[in-house]
């Protein structure tokens, strides 16, 4: 099927879909088969295997995930951190050097520090919004660059279009954490970037039901990155790529809920007095508010904030709370909250979230799709003295 002059929405329905209906199904059936006959192929890679990621689950998916944000070719994984994971060491070997942004997702910012050493593997962090100061980090050996559309938890907004200029100047491969935004809100492939992965446990599966990931961009990379992934095992389970490719096309109607009620909840929360701070792009006091608006469709259902309490006050509100569920992941069709110290960002230090701005008493809130109206007097409620 043609999809280049398709919108977004069309596309995560028809995408990729067989275009001949397997025994005349609507929807795709579960391929819930290991082995597969072989058919002459002359690769190893060829031959159709779940391992292998291409089963007819896997395919669909692939085809459909690349049309969304306009790419080449995708791929996806057991696991949004087998995505992260495999992509590094796919492209990077021995005695290679990374840069990376410094506020990271918990899960990336541990692989990249506690197992990189051991790999013989090198990174530097570098300011997502300052880059006058990414030379100095440049080394001979740096393969690529690291960054996320929105930063977690605080949700920062690096200058992603100098990523992508820098990259190119230097002949690296650009790679973003495109998991907060989605493709609904952001097509990385489509501003240069080489790479865009995702957590698509998140936003693109939106049901909190299953784990898995993608990687989506240029087919010689993602072919690169495919047979890495042969190798270590982190393939989907054909169930699992039923319930992604189920769950995928109704991201744009989630998305834009969740857009929508994010804002609101994110100005209610600034004019709390109960609150200090509130990070959320969309928020004209965002101090990237401008780049983000230029940048993005939408700006995410993701928001944190603290509280003039602290951690105290913090925890008082997550017990309060009747609707959204105290739980870590994001992006679902449920409200979840959380304290990133103890979730996501656990895996660091205490000095490091410090430095990074991430306190103890710091809340995150995924917005799920009910309405917003009743999230904001949830919330109204829980924060009353």
């Amino acid at each position: 099927m043609t999809t280049l002059s398709r919108s977004l929405d069309t596309q995560l329905i028809h995408a990729g879909e067989p275009e001949t209906r397997i025994e005349g199904a609507v929807g795709m059936p579960i391929f819930q088969s290991s082995t597969y006959e072989y058919t002459g192929a002359s690769s190893y890679h060829d031959i159709k295997y779940i391992r292998l990621n291409n089963t007819p689950n896997h395919c669909v998916l692939h085809a459909k995930l690349a049309a969304l944000e306009g790419a080449e070719a995708a791929l996806v994984t057991a696991s949004g951190m087998a995505a992260i994971s495999t992509t590094l060491l796919a492209l990077l070997s021995a005695g290679d050097h990374l840069l990376a942004q410094d506020c990271l997702y918990g899960g990336t910012h541990d692989f990249i520090t506690r197992d990189f050493p051991a790999l013989g593997l090198a990174v530097d962090f570098i300011d997502a919004d300052d880059p006058p100061s990414w030379p100095s980090k440049l080394r001979r050996e740096t393969r690529a660059i690291y960054v996320e559309t929105m930063s977690n938890p605080l949700l920062g907004v690096g200058d992603l279009e100098a990523a992508v200029a820098f990259a190119r100047r230097h002949g690296l491969v650009s790679i973003i954490d495109n998991t907060f935004a989605s493709p609904v809100n952001f097509r990385p492939p489509q501003r240069g970037f080489d790479l865009s992965i995702h957590s698509c446990t998140k936003y693109m599966n939106g049901h909190d039901d299953i784990v898995a990931g993608a990687v989506i961009g240029r087919a010689d990379l993602v072919k690169k990155v495919t047979h890495k992934l042969a190798h270590l095992g982190g393939s989907l389970d054909p169930h699992a790529a039923f319930l992604l490719h189920r769950g995928v096309k109704t991201l744009a109607v989630r998305v834009r809920q969740q857009n929508a009620s994010a804002l609101e909840i994110a100005r209610f929360l600034e004019c709390h007095p109960a609150v200090s701070r509130v990070n959320y792009p969309g928020l004209e006091s965002h101090p990237r508010h401008d780049r983000a608006r230029d940048l993005f469709d939408g700006f995410g259902g993701m928001l944190s904030f603290e509280l003039r309490g602290g951690l105290e006050a913090a925890e008082r509100l997550l017990d309060r709370l009747e609707l959204p569920i105290c739980a870590p992941s994001l992006g679902g069709v449920e409200s979840l909250i959380t304290r990133p110290a103890t979730t996501s960002h656990s895996g660091l230090s205490r000095q490091d979230r410090q430095r990074l701005g991430i306190a103890d008493g710091l809340v995150r809130l995924s917005v799920g799709i009910e309405a917003s109206g009743d999230l904001i007097a949830d919330l109204g409620q829980a924060l009353r003295e």
